[in-house]
């Protein structure tokens, strides 16, 4: 079977978890929109990091979507303390589980783990979350080193867990050895991939594959990835950076449209918004609104960055003849990360990007005031276009349609890419844990078999629920979405999805249906198929997500098949079919 008819066959379908946001300053200050409601479950703790595995997945995963202390088993260090971090056994992620289980099942399961860090995804605040997020995934890889100093290491995050994972992953790439050739977390060389979906901290130009000796894939996988190149730069600029010894091993994926990685140039008032949105307790205004309480806190970070402002033009005797304007100072002052004395960034030239005839009115300005003016209208070019095009829905969008969840439905054959996103992360780990498996240094001309691939679906098959449960997928394909009601119905073949769900079967088969339908549209009608003998499949939408679909079965028993009808939007279709009593 070829690659492309194994892809067509097997294409991943998109989790769902709900997003929440603040608007726009939410969106692009943190992208970072996932929620779940932790399960309560049995917290006696099992798993040891003295369990060596040839290789370990450190994932990080997005707001509300992570490991929470007391109800999830988690890792202990070889004294018995608990860690902050969990197995993937312990704890699902509906966006990186098939990402980073696809490797276990390429290799012998005792070889291979991937572990989930725990950190307070939330926005209250922000940069509290991520620092604590860098803190234990630095914890967790070097209690992991210490016992098992052979094993290799990838890391992947995704939305908040994305800055998590640049940070840390720039703070390995940069380290210096000491004297006795140690390092304070762990060996870069040791560390063989890192993902990061959403990246926030991504430069303009930047590709996916930051440092590679071919822009198309990631050293040592000989696998292009294919795909346009993405416009504009991370929301936080101020987190961007090199990645040192790790340069070539990094895959930073940014959907066109996610500004939380693709923001435009020239947005500097909602940056200096962003600045600020890092600061205050944004999940107590999403929930309560503005009032005395939190806005107290509101009141004090702008208080804050006021007096930081203030005391930053102070310390230059010559402020008021430098290029440099109010709402530049504001923006350096306002990041989380600013240290008194820092030098200001060079400015834009401002007067060469206004036409003379538009300068005109304000030549009688002191240079000063006129800078001022000139610097707030071209540095801001973009904020109103940014504004007007929605970009809570572009990037979170309702039902999961907006961009930032386009990582797990962005393949695109036409343009060279066979593989979406999440695809491709999953392809290239699992080639990575069968080098580590086999004790191989990396191979620069590895590519993926079409055996590693179908390993990886299977991983999603069969790790990702429990083993009670089993998920059934096939495609189909269609020009467009199509719309039925009653029996099914299909339609030519040109592109191709994926409906995942768990399928049994009652004793009687059930031969048509006529329940009504509901809305998803998908870049192609889905279909389900169950192989059992007489089956009556069912599917029940989960709570968190808005659409749902009512599979009508064939007449033939074998066989059931998906109706949909296409709504306003596009949506993510997620399903789960529930065991027959």
């Amino acid at each position: 079977m070829g690659l492309r008819e194994l892809l067509a066959r097997h294409r991943l379908a998109s989790a769902v978890a709900a997003p929440a946001v603040l608007g726009v300053a939410a969106i692009v200050a943190t992208s970072f929109a996932l929620t779940s409601t932790p399960k309560s479950v049995d917290t006696q703790l099992r798993a040891s990091v003295t369990e060596c595995k040839d290789m370990v997945s450190v994932s990080v995963a997005g707001r509300g979507d992570t490991p929470v202390a007391g109800t999830t088993k988690l890792l202990v260090d070889a004294n018995g303390n608990e860690l902050p971090a969990a197995l993937s056994g312990d704890h699902k992620s509906e966006w990186l589980d098939p990402v980073v289980n696809a490797p276990g099942a390429s290799v012998d399961p005792s070889k291979y783990a991937a572990v989930y860090i725990a950190y307070p995804a939330n926005m209250a605040t922000y940069e509290d979350a991520v620092n604590t997020g860098v803190a234990n995934t630095e914890k967790v890889m070097r209690e992991i080193r210490q016992a098992c100093p052979n094993t290799r290491f990838s890391i992947v995050g995704y939305s908040e867990g994305a800055d998590v994972v640049r940070r840390v992953a720039m703070k390995i790439g940069n380290q210096e050895a000491d004297k006795d050739g140690r390092y304070g977390i762990v060996n870069p060389d040791n560390v063989v991939g890192v993902v990061i979906f959403a990246d926030s901290g991504r430069s303009a130009g930047d590709g996916p594959f930051i440092g590679a000796k071919d822009p198309n894939h990631p050293d040592g996988f000989d696998q292009n990835f294919g795909g346009k190149p993405v416009s504009g730069k991370g929301a936080l600029p101020g987190t961007s950076g090199d990645f040192g010894k790790l340069n070539g091993k990094i895959a930073s994926f940014c959907s066109e449209g996610d500004l939380t990685c693709a923001a435009p140039e020239n947005i500097s008032l909602l940056q200096l918004v962003v600045n600020v949105g890092r600061q205050i307790n944004v999940d107590a205004l999403e929930r309560d609104g503005l009032n005395p309480e939190n806005g107290q806190g509101v009141a004090m970070a702008l208080g804050k960055i006021a007096l930081a402002a203030f005391a930053d033009i102070n310390s230059q005797p010559n402020w008021l003849k430098s290029d440099e304007t109010f709402l530049d100072v504001l923006l350096k002052v306002s990041d989380p990360n600013y240290k008194p004395g820092a030098a200001p960034k060079t400015p834009v030239n401002k007067a060469d990007a206004i036409a003379s005839d538009d300068m005109s009115p304000l030549a009688y300005l002191p240079q000063k005031v006129f800078n001022e003016i000139i610097g707030l209208i071209v540095t801001n070019q973009n904020t109103i276009p940014v504004i007007m095009s929605d970009p809570y829905k572009l990037t979170l969008g309702p039902n999961h349609t907006g961009h930032h969840f386009d990582y797990w439905k962005d393949a695109n054959a036409s343009e060279g890419k066979p593989l979406t996103s999440a695809e491709y992360a999953a392809a290239w780990l699992s080639n990575l844990a069968k080098q580590a498996q086999d004790g191989k240094p990396l191979n620069t001309k590895a590519a993926p078999q079409e055996s590693d691939l179908a390993a990886m679906y299977k991983a999603v098959d069969t790790t990702t629920k429990p083993k009670s449960e089993r998920w059934a997928s096939t495609t189909t394909t269609s020009a467009a979405p199509t719309t039925t009601s009653g029996t099914a119905t299909t339609t030519p073949t040109t592109a191709t999805t994926t409906t995942s769900g768990t399928a049994t079967t009652s004793p009687a088969p059930t031969t048509t249906s006529t329940a009504p339908t509901t809305t998803a549209t998908q870049l192609a009608a889905p279909e389900v198929t169950t192989t059992a003998p007489a089956p009556t499949t069912t599917v029940a939408p989960t709570e968190t997500a808005a659409p749902t679909t009512t599979v009508a079965p064939a007449k033939t028993p074998a066989a059931a098949r998906v109706t949909t009808t296409e709504s306003a939007a596009p949506t993510i279709t997620s399903t789960t079919v529930k065991p027959a009593n």
